[in-house]
């Protein structure tokens, strides 16, 4: 008994110190292996891809989203009574300044015409008989005021019933497209004083409307050239003619007119356009849109490269944004931009900087 009680102790010990053998004595495996080789890729520089930007004064470009707009829009309304008896006009015609709308009915307005002259001729021919009178010393000279008077006032009365007669007429006060008519021919025979008849629209100039926003106003002038994109495909150029110094109250932008020649009418009134108006050239430089990033701080900048080889964050604004590249400021010149990787390292680290040729071919 004793024995096998010693040959098992003896089992024991050896297990033990086998068990134990392991943490005391090291030893190589593929996976120790593995982590060292890991740990020793971890201490090489991370790689970025780099572009040098330049910095060159460039003029951007403010593009807005707006509408066209007929310069002029007005609705004729009928001046006097009457009924509506001619409509030479329909929807959609065109019309030059001075051109009959509607006839209203005369309504006695050529006799009163014809009245008025027949007394002015009547009050002229007195006063030239009475002159003779005066002359001769046959009438009073203080007669002469007062039939100088007469004439005036029948001149007055023929003037007013001319007026009233050319007010049953209505004329197209300037150039323009009837847009809408509110009458009729052979309607009711209702009276016509005060009604509106129609509603006429000029198209040449026709303007293209922005509204822009305090921030964007600066550097816009009366006479500068603006480009104008129509939705329906037309390209134009325009001039800026007209730049708020009120804001509307609520939006808080400030409406933009562009004037554009339409000698044929083709651009309609209420299309969608989109006006880009060049402003004053500013120093930036053109990066990749994907190089901008965001810091912890909120702020929108791109990440560095610097001499030392780490990484730092530049604070940058926006001057024009186009489809793949971005135009900002606040970089300075022959900067190295992090345009691949940025978002895998951190300020103040030490990172191996390589050339992005593709990407600045890109870029450019």
């Amino acid at each position: 008994m004793k024995a096998s009680r010693i040959a098992a102790v003896g089992i024991v010990a050896a297990a033990g110190l086998w068990i134990a053998s392991g943490h005391f004595m090291p030893h190589e495996t593929a996976q120790s292996r593995a982590a060292l080789r890991s740990d020793g890729e971890a201490r090489k520089p991370f790689r970025v891809a780099v572009m040098p930007v330049t910095v060159v004064e460039h003029a951007r470009r403010l593009v807005l989203a707006g509408r066209t707009e007929a310069d002029w829009r007005v609705t004729v309304t009928a001046r006097t009574g009457g009924v509506l008896t001619e409509l030479p006009v329909r929807r959609g015609s065109r019309v030059k300044k001075g051109d009959v709308i509607a006839v209203l009915s005369d309504d006695a307005r050529k006799a009163q015409v014809a009245q008025a002259e027949s007394l002015v001729i009547q009050r002229r021919t007195e006063l030239e008989a009475k002159r003779r009178l005066i002359a001769t010393g046959a009438y009073p000279k203080l007669e002469l005021v007062n039939l100088e008077a007469q004439v005036k006032v029948a001149e007055a009365t023929l003037a007013a019933a001319q007026a009233e007669l050319e007010r049953s007429v209505v004329r197209a006060p300037w150039d323009g497209v009837i847009h809408e008519l509110a009458v009729e021919v052979g309607g009711a025979a209702l009276p016509m004083m005060g009604r509106e008849i129609a509603t006429i629209v000029a198209l040449d100039p026709m303007l293209a409307v922005v509204e822009v926003s305090e921030r964007r106003l600066g550097g816009l002038r009366v006479g500068d050239q603006a480009a104008v994109h129509l939705v329906t495909g037309e390209k134009l150029t325009g001039t800026i003619r007209f730049v708020a110094k009120t804001a509307t109250a609520g939006t808080r932008t400030y409406r933009v007119e562009v004037e554009l020649p339409n000698p044929d009418g083709a651009i309609p009134d209420g299309i969608t356009a989109e006006v880009a108006i060049p402003v004053a050239a500013t120093p930036a430089a053109r990066v990749p849109r994907s190089a901008l990033t965001i810091a912890s701080t909120g702020d929108i900048g791109v990440r560095i490269v610097r001499e030392d080889g780490t990484v730092a964050f530049t604070r940058v604004s926006v001057v024009e944004d186009e489809q793949s590249t971005m135009w900002i400021a606040g970089v300075a010149d022959g900067a190295r931009v992090i345009v691949q990787g940025q978002d895998f390292v951190r300020e103040g680290q030490s990172v191996e900087a390589v050339p992005a040729a593709a990407i600045t071919a890109t870029a450019k």
